[in-house]
């Protein structure tokens, strides 16, 4: 991967094998602040679309990555915030839909497809993949702490009406968070909006990464896929990505468990230190902590990550 400031990966995806990420935002430009997020909390959040990133610099990057390296399983907008805030997005998956073969995605939580330009501009992608985790506005304020102009009821009508225009692959993320919304009363309220909006795949997702909030806490498997059958057609639960699949991609986590046995250090700081971008890095700590090699420890509202076999939890000296 050359030196990029608005592509990073091939990063391994749960959804979509090897993926070019896309970003198009500034670090937590979002409309919403979902107590589960991996990239942590919400530090600019509006609903005010406009062109955050230079499109024309966007698209000479994406341009000669094709030309250099070009090889991926999707190229996926997403990154650092919600994409469909940038005002030109629709641009960028227009040319990669023109330039490229590989299948254009757009990774978006679906606040702004109440708009009718929003939905034109996310039609040009080949699937689209949207978010539903409650089932009316007190739970979404609950789970998803939207910003104060957006309404539960706008959510899904902007999704139901851009079901009916998109030609693409449409697929929905229910983000499940134990005891927030992870009952089968609930969940079966959601199932039913769902069916409403009718998508071509429907995926449970739970807590596999750090999230923004220490209280976000994930079901098991097991209790995930017992939720599958709530939902037409029937949901899957999403299987984490094999990172070991891939030579490069292990020699990353690798050099990143390394980095934390040597001293513990935010997300952050591994980003800056390695030149990644939050989004890979989350994928790494995410795996390395599901397999026990590190834990997380909070200090003074920062969180902090270091190799599971280290004796000296002192945080000290960092």
């Amino acid at each position: 991967m050359g030196d990029y400031k608005y592509l990073f990966g091939p990063v391994p995806s749960r959804r979509f094998g090897r993926s070019l990420g896309v970003d198009l935002t500034s670090y937590k430009t979002c409309s919403l602040d979902c107590v589960f997020c991996q990239l942590g909390r919400t530090t600019n959040k509006t609903v005010t679309r406009e062109e955050y990133i230079p499109t024309d610099a966007v698209i000479a990057e994406i341009t000669e990555w094709l030309r250099t390296d070009g090889k991926a399983d999707y190229i996926t907008l997403s990154g650092s915030g919600e994409p469909t805030l940038h005002l030109r997005f629709g641009e960028v998956l227009e040319f990669i839909r023109s330039k490229s073969a590989i299948p254009a995605v757009l990774l978006t939580n679906a606040t702004m497809l109440y708009l009718q330009e929003v939905r034109d501009a996310a039609a040009c992608a080949n699937v689209v993949k949207v978010s539903l985790s409650a089932w009316d506005h007190v739970s979404y304020r609950w789970v998803n702490r939207p910003h104060s102009r957006l309404r539960f009821e706008e959510l899904v009508k902007g999704q139901r009406t851009f079901r009916k225009q998109f030609r693409g692959e449409l697929w929905m993320e229910v983000f499940i968070v134990a005891g927030m919304n992870s009952t089968p009363a609930d969940v079966g309220r959601i199932a039913a909006l769902a069916e409403e909006i009718e998508p071509d795949r429907i995926q449970l997702n739970t807590v596999v990464r750090p999230p923004a909030e220490e209280f976000a806490e994930a079901l098991s498997g097991e209790r995930l896929s017992s939720l599958c059958h709530l939902f037409r057609p029937t949901a899957e639960v999403i299987a984490e990505f094999s990172t070991e699949k891939d030579i490069s991609l292990q020699a990353n986590k690798e050099t990143v468990l390394a980095m934390l046995r040597r001293r513990p250090c935010t997300a952050n700081q591994i980003a800056d230190v390695f030149d990644m971008h939050l989004n890979e890095v989350s994928k790494y700590l995410g795996n390395l902590m599901r397999t026990g090699q590190i834990h997380a420890e909070r200090k003074n509202m920062t969180v902090y990550y270091a190799a599971e076999n280290k004796k000296d939890k002192s945080y000290a000296h960092v």
